[in-house]
Order: structure tokens, then C-alpha cells, then sequence
């Protein structure tokens, strides 16, 4: 029987409800790991791919259901590409928005170059033994503003500015976001190979 459920490596509500809402159109469930009774694995890799294929293997093996991962964070340039891997985490404690935003405003306090950039990488994982996980990575490129602008999104939306539509990516609706962010960018190049995988699944 085809696939219709993916189980998603995150307990970022964020996260899940994006996810949710850009696979909608394919007829796809998407699950998150935490309503299957899947706890979090420690990220141990150094890398965004290697993070991702950990979390996808994890939710893999324990629901036996395929598993999508995205590891994703903020690069920024003038500071050596911090806080990278470590973006959820950066000011210390897990998932605290607003620690995390004042951080790295201060960081940047009389810093000219404002260059910046979310990475999103999606691993694809059809079982917890895949030996060739399907990878796609997207990237959203910005600045970083001198304080919070917007209510909406989540994580550093609210200080990474975005040039083309002159306002940050907490200002943008949902619609716009999803096409653009570097998780809707790399959600497009898995589609495709998600769809060949409907198709040839018996």
C-alpha cells in the first residue's frame, strides 16, 4: 500500500504546523514524532545533514513508518556562520525565541555586515535502515534587522530581514513564506522524489 503518513523528527509546533500545511496539497500525513510516542534523540552530528539523518533514523526505527527530518537554523556571515547548528539552542536553553533573537542582536551591536541566511536540509529516510537517504536542502538569504519586527512565524523570524519584500519574515503571510523560506525551497526539490516513491510503491 502507497505511503500516505510521514512521521516528522520535531516537537517544534512551528515546525509540525508548517509541514502540515505545505504537504496538505499531495495527500500526505504528516505526523509529529511526539504523538507517536517518539522522544528526542541527542543531535550528536556536526553538521545539518548529519543532524537530520539522525533525528529521521531515530523516528524511523521506533514508528516504523517513513520519516522526515529537517534540521535548519540561521547562518550569519559576520559571525562566522554561528549560530548554525546550534541556532535553537543559542543563547542556552532550547527553544527560547526570545533569548535566542537578543543574543544575537547584541552580537551584531556595531557590526555593518547584516548578511544572513536560513539552511534548511530534509532528510527522507523510507526505513531506519535506508542505506540512501534522500537529501534536498534550501537556503533563504537576508539580513539580520537591528531589532524584532512582526508577530508571525517563529525562531528568528522576526529579525531576519527580507530584501525583496522589504519587511522581516515574521511581517510575511503564510502563503508567501511557505514558497519562499528555505524550508518551502527545499521541500520543492523533495517533492518530486516523494512522488516517484508513490508511484513505484506497490
Amino acid at each position: 500500500m502507497k505511503f500516505k503518513e510521514l512521521v516528522l523528527a520535531s516537537g517544534n509546533k512551528g515546525k509540525v504546523a508548517e509541514f502540515n500545511s505545505l504537504f496538505a496539497d499531495y495527500g500526505i500525513t504528516v505526523k509529529a514524532q511526539s504523538v507517536l510516542g517518539v522522544s528526542d534523540v541527542a543531535e550528536t552530528g556536526t553538521t545539518f545533514v548529519e543532524n537530520a539523518i539522525i533525528k529521521a533514523r531515530h523516528a524511523s526505527k521506533i514508528t516504523h513508518l517513513p520519516a522526515i527530518a529537517d534540521d535548519s537554523g540561521l547562518v550569519v556571515e559576520a559571525l562566522g556562520g554561528a549560530p548554525g547548528i546550534y541556532s535553537a539552542r543559542y543563547a542556552g536553553v532550547h527553544g527560547d525565541n526570545a533569548a535566542n533573537n537578543q543574543k544575537l542582536l547584541e552580537a551584531l551591536q556595531n557590526v555593518a555586515n547584516r548578511k544572513a541566511k536560513f539552511m534548511c536540509v530534509l532528510v527522507l529516510m523510507r526505513n531506519a535502515d535506508d542505506p540512501s537517504p534522500i537529501i534536498c536542502q534550501g537556503e533563504w538569504h537576508g539580513e539580520i534587522t537591528d531589532s524584532a519586527f512582526g508577530d508571525g512565524g517563529f525562531g528568528y523570524d522576526p529579525v531576519f530581514y527580507v530584501p525583496k519584500h522589504q519587511c522581516t519574515a515574521a511581517e510575511l503571510d503564510k502563503a508567501t513564506k511557505n514558497a519562499e523560506s528555505h524550508r518551502g525551497q527545499a521541500l520543492k526539490l523533495l517533492m518530486p522524489a516523494i512522488s516517484e516513491l508513490l508511484e513505484k510503491t506497490p
